[in-house]
């Protein structure tokens, strides 16, 4: 669904993007891009090589350090994978092949484009709704957790992240091959609903009802620790803040960046009404999430960070630290 060009040809393609021009009703890069497109590639680069890089920073130190083994991390590792194929495919074919451009004139590599952005985004969802379940275990039945999260149970949830979010992926390339109708319809109603509700209004639900229950349960505890000792009760309050603040920041960001596209795409009058320009703003928020999630699960703990500066600073080749222990 997009802008349609007329016969007049009055639509000024600036208007809709400022990279591409409108040659015989053929949406193509423009040989003399803008400055404002000029600008908007060199961000949407930047952008890329930070995913890359924080995803990167991630997975080596969950590798490299063996203190890093455990199922919580491997989730985080599966996560950074994720993202890190966001930046590494996702982002390079979003810029070659836009979502404006592919509203114009929607060819193969679109919808390539289209099932890895799906696929890749269903995964890194997927993934954040497993950590969610791994840290429901930990803080609500820690005496059980690790007996119920085992590296077995972990290696699971990974694998379903990554196989539902391929056949998510792979249905809508395989619908979008024919130029049918009933196929045309059959691929909206897999994006706009089915794809809609396993990618992320499912997934949401689930995380809001664990991280709901889980600060209720870390404020229960908290209080129960603070009518100890007044030592206590001020480790546990700064306890309840921390916990408080992780929960906001995961929640408000990742849905900061996914709500708005989502329900664009959910609300037909919504996208109809929306300008495009909009629309594939908010389809680069989205992606965005990728570049932020190394932040959020992965430099708020000081372990990784310890790992972070022992990589940047080339200590890893200087010697064995895979036992190191890593900063508390």
């Amino acid at each position: 669904m997009g802008p349609e060009v007329s016969d007049n040809r009055t639509i000024t393609v600036t208007d809709v993007h400022p990279c591409y021009d409108i040659h015989d009703f053929d949406y193509i890069l423009s040989n003399t891009p803008s400055v404002i497109c000029v600008l908007l590639y060199v961000f949407l680069f930047l952008l890329s090589v930070v995913t890359v890089c924080g995803n990167l920073l991630v997975i080596i130190s969950i590798l490299y350090f063996t203190q890093l083994h455990s199922p919580t991390n491997f989730l985080i590792l599966s996560l950074a994978v994720a993202d890190i194929l966001v930046g590494i495919i996702v982002f390079p074919l979003s810029m070659a092949f836009s979502l404006s451009s592919c509203l114009y004139h929607e060819d193969l590599f679109c919808k390539i484009r289209s099932s890895f952005d799906v696929s890749l985004s269903t995964c890194s969802i997927l993934n954040l709704c497993c950590i969610s379940i791994d840290r429901y275990y930990a803080v609500c039945q820690p005496l059980t957790y690790k007996t119920k999260i085992t590296h077995r149970i972990a290696v699971f949830m990974i694998l379903f992240s990554w196989g539902g979010s391929a056949l998510i992926g792979i249905g809508i390339l395989l619908s979008g091959l024919s130029e049918t109708c009933e196929v045309c319809f059959i691929e909206a109603f897999m994006v706009n609903t089915i794809g809609s509700i396993f990618s992320f209004y499912f997934p949401v639900i689930i995380m809001l009802c664990i991280y709901l229950k889980i600060f209720l349960v870390a404020q229960k505890q908290a209080r129960r620790i603070m009518n100890t000792t007044h030592k206590s009760g001020e480790t546990a309050s700064k306890m309840e803040k921390k916990a408080t603040k992780t929960l906001a920041i995961v929640l408000g960001v990742f849905l900061l960046c996914w709500t708005p596209l989502f329900l664009c795409i959910t609300f037909p009058s919504l996208s109809s009404s929306a300008p495009v320009p909009l629309f594939e703003t908010l389809n680069w928020l989205t992606l965005s999430n990728s570049m932020l999630n190394p932040f959020i699960y992965a430099f708020f703990y000081s372990w990784f960070r310890s790992a972070f500066r022992m990589i940047i600073s080339g200590k890893i080749f200087r010697g064995d630290l895979t036992n190191t222990k890593l900063q508390n």
